[in-house]
């Protein structure tokens, strides 16, 4: 969806800045929320290639994007795990900014991973409440 194939890094030392937050919670049999953290320009990069336009196009759209993706990702976490019909989605939550902290309860358990999308490191989490 849009397009690249994000690769786990080699190494550990990646700067990393998160612009944008995008949410999406699950509700039902399992509570959870995965959450994907990226730059603004990685969120350009990913409208971009979504819609298929040029970058200065496509950066108006960049939240809507990485909300668009979070939804696609944990709807298929859901149907995976075999919770397709008994779980629902939220509407995706995407925050942008340079200086906010996302925070999850003491008791969830983090599932998390580093990627990269065309060089540039996006973080990615699924936070499950026990």
């Amino acid at each position: 969806m849009a397009g690249g194939t994000p690769v786990i890094p080699g190494g550990s030392d990646f700067p990393f800045r998160a612009e944008v937050t995008g949410m999406v919670g699950i509700a039902g049999p399992l509570g959870a929320v995965f959450s994907l953290r990226c730059s603004l320009h990685s969120a350009t990069m990913i409208a971009s290639r979504m819609l298929g336009v040029p970058a200065d196009e496509a950066a108006a759209q960049k939240c809507d994007a990485v909300g668009e993706i979070c939804n696609m990702v944990a709807g298929y976490f859901k149907a995976k795990i075999g919770l397709g019909d008994r779980c629902v989605l939220s509407v995706p939550t995407v925050v942008a900014g340079a200086d906010y902290k996302i925070r999850c309860r003491r008791d969830d358990v983090r599932m998390e991973m580093l990627l990269l999308y065309e060089s540039e490191p996006i973080w990615i989490a699924l936070d499950i409440r026990p």
